[in-house]
């Protein structure tokens, strides 16, 4: 996808839709779009389904397509500006559904994008659109999507990904910035910026999808000596956890320690603490009121500014920011 901020001409977009698929997958990029058309934006959206039939999506509710994939108008290959493909809880299932999977290749082959939202990129996968690519999906599945298309790089902390023609996106809400993306480039950075404005959007966000996950503690390490480690580290992440006294709670030396959590973790013991104090941290932050000073000595960090610094590098983002982005929504409801 080239940038195109000069072109003003009429953008054709297709959604597709099917049984399962995620609302707002759809909803908040299509929403984006007709929002974009206010500020001088020229989009024309089909809405398909692979048989032309009404989907019923994740929630429950239904969702009327404009016909079906067969009886989209055009015929030329690439006829259209954008292809958008949703994603939704059910992904195991439906990227085995044959019909729905062929027209994701149908559409494909006629779009000079296709754009995926969260775990749409599995659709993409099965279709093989991915392979050799780049890509995202939300951040509860980059595993299943790297092991199910080893020939896709993956990248799990990335808001949206570009590679090529093919565009994906981490969860429902990173649609929306992938959308206003998109924007950006048909209609200049102005109409994007009015677009984000009038939504009360980001134009583009800070951080990427790592300040949304857990972090997944390894709780699965196959030696009985690394795993009491692992969970004395969990318990007490305050205490003065060094190489020497890990090594010697393990009964191991300290170059088979680091032998352990490299083969095991793929990590050294000392970012492996660092990980849990930053996670205790985190939790702290969304919680409770603390200053960041107490938080920081229960995370066994030796002051704020250590803290600071391993948060940021971590998530893009300050403790602060993050505690006043996550912590509440500042809304009193009476």
């Amino acid at each position: 996808m080239s940038p195109t901020t000069s072109a003003r001409g009429r953008r054709r977009v297709v959604a597709l839709a099917y049984d399962g698929a995620r609302l707002l997958d759809l909803t908040g990029p299509l929403e984006t779009l007709a929002t974009a058309n206010d500020f001088g934006a020229r989009y024309d959206v089909t809405i398909v389904s692979p048989d032309g039939a009404p989907v019923v999506t994740a929630t429950g509710a239904g969702l009327v397509a404009d016909c079906a994939v067969a009886d989209l108008g055009g015929g030329l290959k690439r006829d259209h500006d954008v292809l958008i493909v949703p994603g939704g809880p059910n992904w195991p299932r439906v990227i085995h559904d044959r019909a729905l999977i062929g027209a994701v290749r149908e559409l494909s082959a006629r779009s000079a994008c296709v754009a995926s939202i969260c775990a749409g990129a599995f659709l993409l996968g099965a279709a093989g659109l991915l392979d050799g690519r780049r890509a995202t999906t939300h951040w509860r599945f980059t595993t299943e999507l790297a092991e199910l298309f080893p020939r896709v790089t993956v990248d799990a902390d990335a808001l949206f990904v570009r590679d090529g023609d093919v565009v994906t996106s981490a969860g429902v809400s990173a649609g929306i910035d992938l959308t206003l993306a998109l924007v950006e480039d048909h209609f200049g950075a102005e109409v994007a910026r009015s677009t984000a404005k009038d939504m009360v959007v980001f134009m583009q966000r800070p951080g990427g999808q790592s300040q949304f996950s857990v972090r997944a503690q390894s709780t699965h390490a196959r030696h009985e000596s690394l795993r009491r480690i692992l969970d004395t580290v969990v318990e007490n992440p305050a205490a003065p956890h060094s190489l020497t006294s890990m090594a010697r709670s393990a009964g191991v030396s300290v170059r088979h320690l680091n032998r352990l959590f490299r083969e095991e973790l793929d990590l050294t013991p000392a970012r492996y603490v660092e990980q849990v104090r930053i996670e205790a941290a985190k939790s702290r932050l969304e919680v409770c009121d603390e200053p960041i000073s107490t938080i920081a000595r229960h995370a066994g960090f030796g002051s704020p500014e250590s803290l600071r610094r391993a948060f940021s590098r971590e998530f893009g983002v300050t403790p602060a920011a993050y505690r006043e982005r996550f912590n509440t929504t500042n809304v009193h409801v009476s």
